[in-house]
């Protein structure tokens, strides 16, 4: 993969499973790019989805995600399920769909000192590295289809991540969009630890799986994930580490930056950023059950918006904060489109 040679695959196209209509029946066209950081060295994986008929997209049409603290962000945004995945879902609406794995996730290059003992090393991928990172997506992004301004999407980590980046480029966003956004916490994150902090963390998959319906009642566990999704969801991202995949039972590492951040910032009783000036569309979303950024986060991040030329809140039943891949997704890609789809209001 190359940013002069991308990788094209054609998608056929997919009946969107649980829907009574079609979304539109054309090609989607996936690119692949490795893209410059702002570091030498460091590459950044991009994903793209777009349909096969367009080429030339506004601003307004174009949208980047980015993933949270601990997997990757194809395994989450492009797994497809009952038939389609999210970012497939969005460019069959007509829009041209962008993904990037910061440095140390997925498929981007993973710093040296994630071949070395994490003790050995201060936490790799602070936020405001991952905000570098971000910005080197975005500009890719931005000079490949020239135009000023994109819509960003971000979850968890990310959203911090994305807000913190729209504070300091008011003009190079068009709408910013925060699923499960973190703000300040009063209650213990799920990921924390004691004691000092390593480049990296070591995750397993029954941790993880424990981790994602933490706050669930008993009675709903059983049908909160579809058969088969949260399967599948973790062959693909335990299979994304090149080192967890030789292990038994396969492991994933995490770069610590985000507990070294969540530690002097938001359980410090801190914010990373101002909300204050975020000055374009904003929404926010969140699941009822969301114990890793519980909705009293959200609901205390909505009224600090006071710039934003129009915001929305969304809070959705019976979902966690993992519901893309649940049984209420559908409930999160809608209240999402919806955002995306209506005009903003021009500066």
């Amino acid at each position: 993969m190359s940013r002069l040679a991308p990788l094209l695959l054609l998608a056929l196209p997919l009946w969107l499973g649980g829907c009574a209509t079609v979304l539109h029946e054309q090609a989607l066209v996936t690119e692949e790019f490795m893209v410059p950081s702002a570091d030498p060295g460091i590459e950044l994986y991009v994903r793209n989805k777009r349909p096969a008929a367009e080429s030339q997209f506004p601003g307004e049409r174009i949208v980047l995600f980015v993933h949270g603290s601990t997997y990757p962000a194809e395994t989450a945004f492009d797994l497809p399920l009952n038939g389609v995945s999210w970012m497939e879902y969005i460019a069959r609406q007509g829009y041209d769909v962008y993904l990037v794995d910061l440095r140390g996730y997925g498929r981007s290059t993973r710093p040296p000192e994630m071949d070395q003992p994490a003790e050995r090393n201060a936490p790799l991928t602070t936020t405001s590295t991952a905000v570098k990172d971000v910005g080197s997506a975005a500009d890719f992004i931005r000079k490949r289809r020239g135009v000023e301004r994109i819509n960003l999407l971000g979850w968890s980590w990310g959203t911090t991540i994305m807000a913190a980046y729209a504070t300091r480029n008011t003009d190079r966003v068009n709408k910013l969009l925060l699923y499960a956004p973190q703000w300040i916490r009063t209650t213990p994150s799920l990921i924390a630890t004691s004691g000092p902090l390593g480049a990296y963390r070591v995750v397993q998959e029954d941790a993880a799986k424990a981790r994602w319906l933490t706050g669930v009642p008993e009675t709903k566990k059983a049908e909160l994930i579809p058969p088969g999704w949260f399967e599948a969801w973790a062959a693909a991202t335990f299979s994304s580490d090149p080192w967890g995949v030789k292990q038994d039972p396969k492991k994933l590492r995490a770069p610590n930056g985000t507990q070294q951040d969540t530690r002097e910032y938001w359980s410090a009783g801190k914010a990373y950023y101002e909300p204050e000036t975020i000055r374009v569309p904003t929404l926010l979303l969140v699941g009822e059950w969301d114990q890793d950024t519980p909705p009293y986060m959200a609901q205390a991040l909505f009224p600090k918006l006071v710039n934003a030329p129009y915001k929305q809140l969304v809070q959705i039943g019976e979902a966690t904060h993992t519901v893309l891949m649940e049984k209420n997704r559908m409930q999160l890609f809608r209240a999402v489109q919806a955002f995306l789809d209506q005009p903003a209001p021009r500066p």
